[in-house]
């Protein structure tokens, strides 16, 4: 089983989008996947239609002593879900030692077996659920507009990352960089995916996510852009990334994050 987080400090960033689509296009390529939301502000769970759960029956549940609570797992067309509760926020006051960062990873473990891969999407902030999920990661994914604001976000957890691989989880295989949201008609988009590759490498990820109105309609209709329109710009985009990305979950070190 493949432990898939997507991450990034900064909002805006397409972060949330691509949990859902990479989730779908994995899913769709044959692989068993689940989807956990860590984001307090749940916006990935809202983005696929679903009530606010309760705590309980929330993500939360990873986060308690006693293991024998398991969150239920909600069945959506193309992959599962746990989603997210807004008492992540006021749990995470109690989540203080230093232990508690290895709570998600001590849950996923009960699942492998279950799913092929599964999907972790955090908040856009450095939070012990965020940390939860890099320790527990196989492969991290950043997605990053090519704007200023949102490169400098991308690269300031990108060494998030490299100190959590370092000191934490030996065992990650490699980060990415994907950038998103990338308009063909703007210079400056193009400069700045150069200027990430000449600092990262193959780091950055070959396949970029373009603009496409499809995955604003999917997003807003509560599904996949492959529910939607599968043969739409963002369903090809983000089915490249993910046969991309699947290649790196069978080689034992994939970054330079190291």
């Amino acid at each position: 089983m493949i432990i898939l987080t997507i991450c990034n400090h900064k909002g805006g960033t397409g972060k949330t989008t691509s949990s859902i689509n990479l989730s779908a296009a994995l899913a769709l390529s044959g692989q068993r996947v689940l989807v956990i939301d860590l984001d307090p502000q749940g916006f990935l769970t809202r983005m696929m239609g679903q009530p606010e759960p309760s705590p309980e029956h929330s993500s939360l549940a990873l986060f308690q002593e006693d293991m024998s609570i398991q969150p239920p797992i909600i069945q959506l067309p193309t992959f599962d879900l746990i989603p997210s509760s807004p008492a992540l926020s006021t749990a995470m006051r109690k989540l203080n030692k230093p232990t508690d960062i290895l709570w998600a990873r001590e849950y996923l473990q009960s699942l492998d077996g279950k799913y092929d891969i599964v999907v972790l999407d955090t908040a856009a902030a450095v939070t012990v659920y965020s940390l939860n999920a890099l320790v527990a990661a196989d492969v991290v994914v950043i997605p990053i507009l090519p704007e200023y604001q949102p490169v400098v976000g991308g690269e300031q957890t990108y060494q998030t990352v490299k100190m959590v691989r370092k000191k934490l989880n030996p065992g990650l295989r490699g980060v990415k960089m994907l950038l998103t949201m990338v308009d063909g008609r703007k210079k400056n988009h193009f400069a700045y995916r150069h200027y990430l590759r000449e600092k990262y490498g193959s780091d950055v990820m070959d396949g970029i996510i373009r603009t496409c109105t499809t995955l604003s309609v999917s997003n807003q209709e509560g599904r996949s852009v492959y529910d939607g329109n599968p043969h739409a710009r963002g369903a090809i985009d983000y089915a490249n990334v993910a046969e991309e990305i699947s290649k790196l979950f069978d080689q034992p070190d994939a970054g330079s994050t190291s």
